[in-house]
């Protein structure tokens, strides 16, 4: 093969460049080939496992490289040969056929068809974990499972979920009421300005969130109104958000949870939801958890505190209170 070796015939083949179709005719004559026939625009022999693609030019309607249409050109003594003398191309692929198709396999492979009906049925989603199967998970197997809750309204609303922080090895937990809107912005618990002043709540009686202290919300879906605004949870949600936070406290070894307001408060202590929270406020509550029990003080809500900031006293009684509070054997009663 002239100015070509096996070689790289068979790469451009492989490629869906060959054969290679190259001119023999000088000076804009047709010249003779080996055999004695007039080599016009006919393609040098490809490799010999396929000489029925030599016979077959390229059609003007091919897209073909620009070197190719250059070398394919004919020469004025070609074009004059009678249409007899060239026969048709045979049936089957024409060349530079496969180029096409190689281009067609780079493009994007679609997604399956979704069913826009089971994305939104609550049936297609993992069943939710019962109350006893949250008291044994771990907790990555927690994350999971709140990640995936379909327990109550608030969560089927499509609100995502806020999980705690902290650190998971505690001495308190504490535990605000609801998601707020700043919350799931941040996907953290007590964000923006409360968070900063539960910060310096918690440095004022020598404890911090990433040494000793876990902070989370009962409550880990915001709850919503139709408008997409806040609105108070239901005793429902708390109820069944309850198992989360119970387990929480439960992997943190804590001997003190700290309420933030009368919504956490209330739902641990078996009270109404709109109880006020002077009721719960002043002392130390035992709390069951689980097979231990914990010391509960409740106190309030550090966006109340920014609120009205004659209540820091109020606040700082409580957290006294709380770190004068001995760790716990059971839900007898506060230690000492």
């Amino acid at each position: 093969m002239s100015g070509f070796g096996e070689r790289d015939a068979v790469f451009l083949n492989e490629m869906g460049l060959g054969p290679l179709w190259r001119l023999r005719a000088v000076a804009g004559q047709a010249a003779p080939d080996d055999d004695g026939d007039v080599a016009v625009a006919v393609a040098e022999a490809p490799p010999a496992n396929d000489a029925r693609l030599a016979e077959a030019a390229p059609q003007p309607q091919d897209v073909q490289p620009r070197a190719v249409q250059q070398e394919t050109a004919q020469p004025e003594a070609a074009q004059q040969q009678p249409a007899a003398e060239t026969p048709p191309p045979p049936p089957g692929p024409r060349p530079l056929q496969r180029v096409a198709q190689s281009a067609s396999a780079l493009e994007p492979v679609p997604p399956p068809p979704v069913d826009d009906a089971s994305a939104w049925d609550d049936a297609a989603l993992p069943a939710d974990a019962t109350p006893e199967e949250i008291a044994q998970m771990d907790w990555d197997q927690l994350a999971v499972a709140i990640t995936s809750c379909r327990r109550c309204s608030a969560c089927r609303d499509g609100r995502p979920p806020v999980t705690g922080t902290g650190a998971r090895k505690a001495r308190w937990v504490v535990a605000a009421g609801a998601s707020t809107a700043a919350d799931e912005k941040a996907r953290l618990p007590l964000a923006g300005d409360p968070g900063k002043l539960l910060d310096n709540m918690l440095a004022a009686v020598g404890m911090g969130r990433e040494r000793d202290v876990y902070i989370t919300n009962l409550i880990k879906c915001r709850p919503a109104s139709p408008n997409g605004g806040e609105r108070a949870p239901t005793a429902d949600e708390a109820a069944a958000c309850r198992p989360y936070l119970e387990r929480e406290v439960v992997l943190a070894g804590a001997a003190t949870v700290l309420t933030l307001g009368q919504i956490a408060a209330n739902t641990l202590l078996g009270r109404p939801l709109q109880e006020p929270l002077a009721g719960a406020r002043g002392s130390v509550h035992p709390l069951a958890v689980g097979d231990a029990g914990v010391n509960l003080v409740a106190t309030l809500h550090p966006g109340e505190l920014l609120r009205r900031g004659g209540d820091k006293a109020q606040a700082w009684a409580d957290l006294c209170r709380a770190r004068a509070a001995g760790p716990r054997a059971d839900g007898a009663g506060p230690a000492g």
